[in-house]
């Protein structure tokens, strides 16, 4: 079987753990897993000898099999199951004759399949719930120790309105609590048992059918759904669309800190380490590495995520490409979103903040980023149509002619005659126009301690 884990940049968009996961070791060993499962919930059910056992046990270790000949074989079978069935009964056989005849009894290749995929999104949920956990508190550190610091707010990329870093860190705070909480609805949906037989009757098992489904799923950990959902991958597809969400979320913190990051803006920086965000010919780089790793990650997953979300079309009990098409696109998809998760959690941790340049760039309107607050207050007295149209022949002004918009409005009568000088000062100072920003900082703070008291 390929190694896509062993990837040459599998660490870039990756993190060692969650590559594991979801490596062809791992994979066929969750297979395997199911697969003694499946012999222990027969034979408690006197469906297949309870001496057979033992046997089919111990020969379901992933090392024992020849992966690259199931890859080959997988490529002429349609699956991966059918080859692994076939060098688990020759493993057994080799144990025992008579436990070989009980191998994958009643099951058939997708259950195997699907279930082994549960068990692996299980262990992936464990490493996404640690990493959100992670970024959360770091998060909400920087979010505390930047409640108050000033920053020019931007839409469509220009400087808008003053804001405060806090406030930034809080919003992708909010959004990374909500993604927690669905995480742990996934949970309640995606981790049950797969296992249907050829069309998801069980009539292979006859009257044990309830019985073993009962203690294969209690075997494995995992919850009884109503009945086998074969062709019905609304929970392949949640879980799928889940890891985009995320992975988007990160694009965007990667994405607003990247712009940050630049030489000309200069507010934030990643840590910096050796070796980290260097040039191949230039000396004096420090790049966004970090950044550019999420931002990566953010680009493939919507094409993964439709892959998926494409293949919940199936036919009849068993699907034609459909479900063929999940088996790159959804490890893919944890793969991409674990790494991303990681990265965004360090990069925020390790985060430099240049608080002086972040109050220098505030200042580079000089004054026309309050223009709103002058139009409004002057739009009191005067109307707001009148306000904004003196306010903005001031801004015009003072941008021509290489002054602040103080001193255009104060030299302006139709303006100081309703908003005198001092109070037009007051207006133009961004720590007076911030809004909600500390409020909202300390809303989101509040929502996070309580989530961490309740876990």
């Amino acid at each position: 079987m390929p190694d896509t884990s062993a990837r040459l940049t599998r660490l870039i968009c990756g993190t060692p753990l969650m590559n594991d996961i979801w490596s062809p070791h791992v994979t066929l060993q969750r297979m395997l897993d199911v697969e003694a499962a499946l012999a222990r919930a027969c034979a408690a059910h006197g469906v297949i000898p309870s001496g057979a056992v033992g046997f089919i046990e111990a020969a379901c270790d992933a090392a024992c099999l020849d992966a690259e000949a199931l890859a080959r074989d997988a490529a002429l079978a349609g699956n991966l199951a059918i080859p692994l069935v076939k060098q688990l009964t020759a493993r057994v056989k080799q144990l025992d004759a008579a436990a070989a005849k009980y191998v994958h009894w009643g099951a058939t290749s997708q259950d195997i399949i699907d279930t082994a995929t549960v068990l692996q999104l299980r262990d992936t949920f464990v490493l996404l719930d640690e990493g959100l956990r992670a970024a959360c508190a770091a998060l909400a550190r920087q979010a505390q120790a930047h409640r108050t610091t000033l920053m020019a707010g931007r839409t469509w990329l220009q400087q808008a309105l003053p804001v405060t870093l806090g406030l930034k860190f809080a919003q992708w705070l909010d959004a990374m609590l909500r993604h927690g909480e669905r995480l742990e609805a996934l949970r309640t949906r995606m981790l049950v048992l797969q296992f249907g037989g050829a069309v998801g009757t069980l009539a292979s098992l006859r009257d044990a059918a309830p019985a073993v489904t009962q203690t294969l799923a209690a075997e494995l950990g995992l919850a009884l759904p109503t009945l086998p959902w074969h062709t019905q991958r609304d929970r392949i597809a949640e879980a799928a669309t889940y890891l985009g969400m995320l992975t988007g979320t990160l694009g965007k913190v990667a994405r607003d800190l990247s712009l940050q990051m630049q030489t000309e803006v200069g507010e934030l920086a990643e840590a910096a380490a050796a070796g980290k965000g260097g040039s191949s010919t230039m000396p004096h780089k420090r790049n966004p590495v970090g950044c550019a790793a999420v931002l990566s990650a953010a680009m493939r997953a919507p094409g993964l995520v439709a892959t998926v979300l494409a293949g919940m079309v199936q036919e009849h009990e068993r699907a034609l490409g459909g479900w063929q098409a999940e088996w790159e696109a959804l490890p893919d998809l944890a793969r991409i979103a674990g790494g991303a998760l990681a990265q965004t959690g360090q990069i925020i941790a390790g985060l430099q903040v240049d608080e002086q340049r972040l109050a220098t760039n505030l200042e580079m309107t000089h004054g026309l980023i309050l223009g709103e607050a002058v139009m409004l207050a002057l739009g009191e007295q005067i109307g707001r149509l009148d306000a904004h149209r003196l306010v903005e022949q001031a801004s015009k002004a003072a941008l021509q002619n290489g002054r602040t918009l103080f001193e255009v409005l104060a030299d302006n009568p139709s303006v100081t005659q309703h908003v005198p000088p001092s109070e037009l000062r007051q207006l133009l100072d961004p720590a007076h126009y911030i809004g909600q920003a500390c409020a909202q900082v300390d809303a989101v703070l509040a929502l996070y301690t309580a989530r961490a008291n309740c876990t």
